[in-house]
């Protein structure tokens, strides 16, 4: 959990600017998609196939280049 205290003489701005770059550090936002529904097995396993191959297609296409 993501946790930032307000240092001495420190603007509410500036606080909150570290508890974004904090909670962007520990993937709480893609935690949280995650979990707000639910796949089948089988749909996320077809999910990860598809990010495999659009990475594959990315790399081969920066190779070509």
């Amino acid at each position: 959990m993501a946790e930032v205290k307000l240092q001495e003489g420190e603007t509410l701005e500036n606080a909150l600017r570290r508890f974004k770059r904090k909670v962007q550090q520990e993937d709480v936002i893609k935690e949280v998609k995650r979990h707000s529904f639910y796949l089948k097995p089988g749909e996320k396993r077809r999910a990860k196939q598809a990010l495999a191959r659009k990475r594959n297609r990315k790399k081969t296409r920066r190779e070509a280049e």
